[in-house]
């Protein structure tokens, strides 16, 4: 199951599992070149040799691939300076500012090819029915490369990221001080609270009590809940961030036992379906406790351009 989810908004999405498939397999991963430092590409959502796809009714699984280069700062730099020596005895003279950029720049390329190259992927949940794109990933740099990648492979839709009625900080600040979660959830033992002012001034609260006056105290003077952990209907807990970004997510006894006894000889199968069983709607109910969802104003990623002929 998916652990951190950055939520996305999608529009005017059209695909089927198989024209999807058929896309995603024109931008597949290669691996990285003698030159190349990284490459990006889908690789089969499930297990290698599979479909780029996996579908689990109207719920869509993809995965996108990067593989990169192991080339460490110091290994370049030990190099050139070994480069810079040599010149310097050579010519009498230390290179300047300009030619050791091409010393750096040459030493690169003298070592890329002999790199190691790891791999690594990024899974993506497409939520056809309620319109949502999930990235699993903890920073929003892997999920916006994947959201680029899809808007190249995939054309005519639109990303926005989710914005509700009643920002996630003003909610989130509002059920501390009163010490009353939105109905169907629980608020836990974990939180962050940063000041408004210049200095951004953080207290972070770690499996402790947050009906204390010290917390009311904080807010009182001007700090605001930037992210609180959360139990959704008893069933699944989790932490949410000042953009819409739940961390930490974690199916508790009842979805596991739940897991458990519709498991099969395809664990990975039983845990999608219940994932996008349950996920929809701890999103929605999340954004309900928003508020609401707002007017997208327009698409987070512009379409990419075609390229001329």
């Amino acid at each position: 199951m998916f652990k951190n989810l950055i939520v996305f908004r999608l529009t005017k999405w059209e695909e089927t599992p198989k024209s999807l498939e058929e896309k995603l397999s024109k931008d597949v991963l290669h691996p990285c070149g003698g030159l190349d430092i990284q490459t990006r590409g889908w690789m089969p959502a499930k297990a290698e040799g599979g479909p780029f796809v996996h579908q689990c009714g109207k719920h869509l699984l993809i995965s996108l691939g990067v593989e990169k280069k192991l080339l460490p700062g110091t290994v370049i730099n030990q190099f050139t300076k070994v480069r810079a020596a040599e010149v310097e005895e050579r010519e009498g003279y230390k290179p300047g500012r300009k030619q050791m950029k091409e010393i750096k720049e040459g030493v690169t390329d003298e070592l890329l090819p002999r790199a190691f190259a790891i791999r690594s992927q990024v899974k993506a949940w497409i939520d056809t029915e309620n319109s949502w794109l999930v990235v699993n990933s903890f920073g929003t740099a892997k999920a916006e490369d994947l959201v680029g990648l899809l808007m190249k492979s995939v054309e005519g839709f639109s990303v926005a990221l989710v914005k509700t009625k009643t920002s996630p900080v003003v909610a989130m600040t509002s059920w501390l001080a009163n010490n009353e979660a939105p109905e169907n959830f629980t608020i836990d033992q974990d939180c962050e609270l940063e000041s408004r002012g210049e200095q951004r001034a953080k207290v972070k609260y770690s499996r402790h009590s947050l009906e204390t006056q010290e917390i009311s105290n904080h807010i009182q003077n001007g700090k605001d809940a930037t992210r609180l952990a959360l139990t959704w209907n008893n069933k699944i807990s989790f932490v949410l961030n000042e953009h819409f970004e739940f961390k930490r997510v974690d199916p508790l006894d009842v979805i596991k036992e739940k897991a458990a006894l519709s498991a099969d000889d395809d664990s990975f199968d039983s845990d999608f379906a219940l994932m996008t069983g349950e996920f929809p709607q701890l999103i929605g109910a999340v954004v309900d406790a928003l508020g609401g969802l707002q007017h997208i104003d327009g698409p987070l990623f512009e379409q990419p351009e075609a390229e001329e002929a």
